[in-house]
């Protein structure tokens, strides 16, 4: 019994066809990176789903970003009260939220890094190391609101 060449498929030498183009299944080649940005906004937009948080950031940066929501054309900024550190395959973050008053700051606290957690490592594949949350203010029921969706009081009724 003979055993032909095969000239189709180069062979490494060790028996073994390789593949005719690249190395590799093609979802595996090149790199891709995740701006610090993006997951700021992934986080974010968790974050704001937990019952609890009243707001994200301080009361400075919520009062700026208040003013910028009035303004025509801005947008609510997503990102405001999340920093992210941001490598090659993990992220750090750190947190600014106000609660509501009357929750279990630690109870938020705990479902606020468990919902960061799930929707930045599934949206990024990302490893999420640590959330750091530091809450910067109670929100009371009498309080003004400074983060209102219409930003319009009625002076006259």
């Amino acid at each position: 019994m003979t055993e032909t060449p095969q000239r189709n498929s180069p062979d490494s030498g060790s028996g073994k066809p390789l593949s005719k183009r690249g190395g590799g299944e093609p979802g595996t080649r090149g790199r891709t990176t995740i701006a610090d940005g993006v997951v700021e906004k992934v986080a974010g937009m968790a974050a704001r789903d937990v019952v609890g948080v009243h707001a994200m950031g301080s009361g400075l940066s919520r009062t700026f970003g208040a003013v910028r929501d009035r303004v025509p054309g801005g947008t609510k900024s997503v990102t405001r009260g999340v920093k992210a550190e941001v490598g090659e395959s993990q992220a750090a973050l750190d947190l600014e939220i106000v609660v509501d008053y009357g929750v279990a700051i630690s109870d938020v606290a705990r479902d606020v890094r468990e919902n960061v957690v799930a929707a930045v490592e599934r949206m990024t594949g990302l490893e999420v190391v640590e959330v750091n949350i530091a809450v910067s203010d109670v929100k009371l029921p009498d309080e003004d609101d400074d983060d209102d969706d219409d930003g319009q009081q009625q002076r006259v009724q």
